[in-house]
């Protein structure tokens, strides 16, 4: 064994040498009859990998069969991976703004990968994937399932574009999937908040302990992640504020606690003052003295994360007793965002308080809010109406 001067360890050998590199993986490499040095066109996993294919090529030279141009191209391409070898590697580095997945998109990935995209392209060669492989996939693919379709292909799409820009040697020559508007995905639901007579119903109808829950997710327009990871710790009685530094998700059955679902998700909320008499009362009832303790915790006594499922099987019965049975959870943080809207807050103001990144999501609720202005505004004009009538009549 000895060191080179770059400090990488070689094995030196009667034939060829193989050299481990700092990704741990072994190139091998040999002066040829030509007086030349060859290498193969990629590393190997093991040591045992490299000398095997030293030793392939040295009895070439010996069979007087030697014909290095054939082999690197045959070697090539076993190289190149199917499309579920990249894709695997793909989701296991993938980053967005530098940081890894969130569990949640990674396992909804990988859903739609298992699902929807191996059956398909999972055993072909990357680069063998062509323009009419994808259009016949996409003419078929989740029929009935135009959401899933939609988000399969923008999948598909991502993957064989970081293929087709890969550094320094792209594995594909250009991306194959190019159908114009094919990740665009049509809303299946559409929101329409609760008034607040309805959510005034919702509430009543709930158990007294998840009562808090649902006005908070309506008030101050969290998330039920957000809400299941709030401890006692991140609500300050006195300045009326709620801390959301954390929020929980559920992956495969486990819950899994992380920072909010995006960077600007960690934020402070201040309590609209007429919820704090509920506040109080539900700390002082249903929540432990430590300042870890959940507030919203699975059952009394215990400090594990409600499920969903725990959570629903309360809440169906109350929206459908406020005549409301297409209103889903996540639907109360739409309505807290359309109530700051009437309120005249700002774009920044609604981005700060809902947790939004991009001031798309806002605007929604900026627009909501101006067509209730513009039913104020026909209303006013059918008050002015009714008083200008009346006083007709006086006159004659």
């Amino acid at each position: 064994m000895s060191r080179s001067t770059s400090g990488k360890k070689q094995t030196r050998r009667s034939f060829g040498r193989v050299e481990l590199r700092p990704s741990g993986r072994y190139r091998a490499g040999y002066i040829g009859p030509d007086g030349k040095l060859h290498r193969p066109p990629s590393t190997f996993d093991s040591k045992d990998d490299a000398i095997a294919w030293l030793a392939a090529r040295r009895a070439e030279i010996q069979l007087n069969v030697w014909a290095p141009d054939i082999v690197d191209r045959s070697v090539a391409k076993r190289a190149v991976p199917t499309f579920e070898e990249y894709a695997q590697r793909w989701l296991s580095t993938r980053k967005t703004k530098g940081q890894p997945l969130r569990p949640t998109t990674r396992d909804h990935y990988q859903y739609i990968l298992d699902g929807t995209l191996y059956p398909t392209f999972g055993r072909m060669p990357i680069d063998e994937i062509s323009v009419d492989d994808v259009n016949d996939w996409y003419e078929t693919a989740a029929p009935g399932r135009e959401s899933q379709r939609a988000h399969a292909y923008s999948l598909l799409r991502t993957i064989l574009g970081t293929a087709a820009s890969t550094r320094p040697k792209p594995l594909i020559a250009f991306n194959p999937a190019h159908i114009r508007g094919a990740g665009n995905v049509k809303p299946a639901h559409k929101v329409k908040p609760a008034t607040l007579a309805e959510l005034e119903v919702l509430v009543k109808n709930l158990p007294d302990k998840y009562r808090l829950m649902a006005l908070l997710a309506a008030w101050c327009a969290m998330r039920f992640g957000e809400l299941a990871e709030l401890r006692r710790g991140d609500i300050d009685v006195k300045h009326k504020r709620i801390q959301i530094r954390r929020g929980v998700v559920r992956v495969r059955g486990q819950m899994i606690v992380g920072p909010p679902k995006t960077d600007a998700g960690i934020r402070d909320v201040a309590i609209p003052p007429h919820l704090m008499p509920t506040v109080e009362y539900h700390l002082l009832t249903y929540v432990g003295s430590e300042p870890d303790s959940l507030v919203f915790p699975s059952s009394a006594n215990t400090n594990r994360h409600m499920q969903p499922s725990t959570l629903y099987k309360v809440y169906y019965a109350a929206r459908e007793a406020a005549g409301r049975k297409d209103l889903r959870w996540h639907d109360l943080r739409h309505t807290g965002a359309v109530l700051a809207a009437q309120t005249g807050a700002t774009l920044a103001e609604l981005m700060g308080r809902l947790g939004h990144s991009t001031p798309g999501a806002a605007m929604r609720y900026q627009h909501a809010a101006a067509d209730r202005d513009a039913e104020i505004a026909r209303r006013l004009s059918e008050m002015a109406g009714s008083v200008g009538a009346r006083n007709n009549d006086g006159d004659r």
